[in-house]
């Protein structure tokens, strides 16, 4: 595509960690884009609990571990690197022993970035695929390490873990904060509903949630119904699709800010 290809064309976004990155993917192009951040990450408030947890796991505590989010492996050194750095070779060394499963591309760029990678990739990068991925596994008295998408305790996963005999250990190095103001995000709304964005592009869950904790469904569900909307996989689409609202896109086999990019790119163009 041209430099200009998203001449004219305003993106909304609101993703908060890597909101430059993304909004210079799409300026690049030419689009004006309408900044938005939803939703803020942050260490957990009491890094105790996390700590207890890193020690359990540097010392043989799990057999397995589940990484739910690239996110949550980053926070993790982090802690490990801000807190108690003693525990840092235990640490590495335990986690290139356990066997690893990912939800994901993103756990496992974030395992490759460590000079490992994942043992059990799931095949559909959801809850119920990492599900689907250990369900012919013999999982009686495995210890499995689970690393929360934010404080969600992911009931169903454990609940799956626990009938098949396993011991869950879980941890929670992230939580989710409100990043921009409601009156902020009913603006937001109000500008998708009078038609001044031609797309609006969600790159977590979360974010959708956050737009429907503020404003009334109803009046979401009409604001999202003017734009095109795109999610940058099928987690945050199946969020959307659950609240009665149309996904126009997702980017194909790989879920990150530069597919994610090019196919607003190649819809807006059709539009």
């Amino acid at each position: 595509m041209s430099a200009a290809s998203l001449a004219g064309r305003t993106v909304a976004v609101p993703e908060t960690r890597e909101l430059d990155v993304f909004a210079g993917l799409l300026e690049r192009r030419g689009a004006t884009v309408l900044r938005c951040p939803l939703v803020g990450i942050r260490d957990a408030p009491d890094p105790r609990p996390v700590l207890e947890w890193i020690r359990q796991f540097a010392a043989g505590g799990c057999d397995d571990l589940i990484l739910l989010t690239g996110e949550g492996l980053t926070r993790i050194i982090a802690c490990i690197e801000r807190h108690e750095r003693a525990l840092e070779e235990p640490f590495m060394r335990e986690l290139a022993r356990v066997r690893k499963i990912t939800r994901g591309p993103k756990p496992a760029r974030a395992l490759r970035e460590l000079g490992l990678r994942a043992d059990l990739p799931a095949a559909t990068p959801t809850t119920a695929g990492i599900m689907e991925a250990l369900r012919s596994l013999d999982l009686k008295n495995r210890r499995v390490g689970v690393q929360l998408y934010g404080a969600e305790p992911n009931r169903p996963l454990t609940e799956f873990l626990e009938a098949a005999g396993a011991q869950v250990l879980p941890v929670a190095p992230y939580v989710y904060a409100n990043e921009a103001d409601d009156q902020a995000v009913r603006d937001l709304v109000g500008r998708l509903a009078a038609g001044d964005v031609d797309a609006i592009a969600f790159t977590s869950a979360r974010q959708v949630e956050r737009l429907f904790d503020v404003a009334p469904a109803e009046a979401v569900r009409a604001a999202l119904a003017r734009p095109l909307v795109a999610a940058i996989g099928p987690i945050v689409a199946q969020a959307l699709a659950e609240r009665g609202v149309r996904v126009d896109l997702t980017p194909k086999g790989s879920y990150f800010l530069k597919p994610l990019t090019a196919a607003l790119d190649e819809a807006l163009g059709c539009r």
